[in-house]
């Protein structure tokens, strides 16, 4: 692993923040490559020790010539690319949406294709935004092979970013891996609509209320765990291009709520949540990614809930984060 150096795409959003802390804890290079400059959610859970480590670049995907510079430059081995918009400002702009998730990743592609000798691996992140609320079906699991039918343009821009990937295998031999997080939860994930849990349980600590837009049962995936599955399968040996549903906690609304008044008694009638569902299915099957790296890692709901409520305490004990954040992107101090 000396000889690893990786680059992260999208570093300073949540998933970005926790893959490149687990890098710089296991002491492997990290570059991270993000179009904007602001590192609160680092800064949240990585000491200024742990930061100082960071190689931070600042550049656009949608240009391929600053992305390969970047490769060249740093002699990266290993490339996770999660440079995106989310689905709010996919829906606000489509044609910048489709600029920075669909040409942007393309980019990646044949940046990487280019540099097949140095480069051993891409890993990307697709999303469930490729599934429809029926998908599945009635028993409510996705499986690996469930069909895909997006009924958003973001689902319909991380599509096609599964069929990039397929037509550079298939013309290029170039491997690669996606993942298909569904609601992430943990410090940092505090932008789109399925962030809310995760404020939530910002708005506890602080002693606000605070009203959940939707509710039904749901798969809740802890961002630890999505960060590490995203660092597994970087270095796990495989050829061919496949995407791979995760798999977390599957809980109703009510249940998440409940833990947070458990953790946070004070809380108890903050916090609310509405009907009907997050328009997405219930639960996710990993068998096929459980067959490709083994057992992925999988934080009990409850441990994840205590772990971020304990965060959120110190850091707001600190005066690092307040009621800002609730908001949805506000920065730390």
């Amino acid at each position: 692993m000396a000889q690893e150096r990786f680059l992260v795409t999208g570093a300073l959003g949540c998933i970005g923040a926790w893959i490149v802390r687990n890098l710089v804890r296991e002491g492997i290079p990290v570059v991270a490559f993000d179009l904007g400059q602001e590192r609160w959610r680092l800064k949240l859970i990585m000491t200024p020790d742990e930061l100082a480590q960071v190689t931070f670049v600042q550049g656009d995907i949608a240009e391929l010539g600053a992305l390969e510079e970047v490769l060249d430059q740093q002699e990266i081995t290993h490339v996770v690319h999660l440079a995106a918009l989310q689905m709010p400002s996919v829906r606000a702009n489509p044609s910048l949406g489709a600029r920075v998730n669909v040409v942007g990743t393309v980019n990646v592609f044949e940046a990487v294709r280019r540099r097949t000798e140095q480069i051993r691996r891409l890993v990307y992140a697709s999303s469930v935004a490729v599934y429809d609320s029926q998908a599945g079906g009635a028993s409510g699991v996705v499986q690996h092979e469930t069909p895909q039918r997006p009924n958003s343009l973001y689902g319909v821009f991380k599509q096609a970013n599964e069929g990039t990937a397929r037509i550079y295998w298939q013309e290029h031999g170039l491997s690669s891996i996606g993942l298909r997080p569904a609601t992430v939860y943990g410090p940092g994930r505090d932008q789109g609509l399925t962030s809310a849990p995760t404020r939530a349980m910002l708005a506890a600590v602080l002693g606000r209320p605070f009203h959940i837009p939707f509710g039904g049962r749901g798969e809740f995936q802890y961002v630890d765990d999505v960060a590490r599955t995203f660092i597994a399968c970087a270095r796990v040996p495989f050829e061919g291009a496949e995407v791979f549903n995760l798999h977390g906690s599957v809980a109703h609304m009510s249940e998440i709520v409940a833990l947070i008044e458990e953790l946070v008694p004070a809380s108890r009638g903050l916090i609310t949540f509405a009907e009907p569902a997050f328009p997405s299915p219930e639960s996710y099957s990993a068998e096929a990614l459980s067959r490709l790296i083994g057992s992925p890692p999988h934080t009990p709901l409850r441990e994840g809930i205590a772990a971020t409520i304990a965060l959120f305490r110190q850091q707001v004990a600190r005066g690092e984060l307040d009621q800002s954040a609730l908001q949805g992107g506000a920065a730390a101090r």
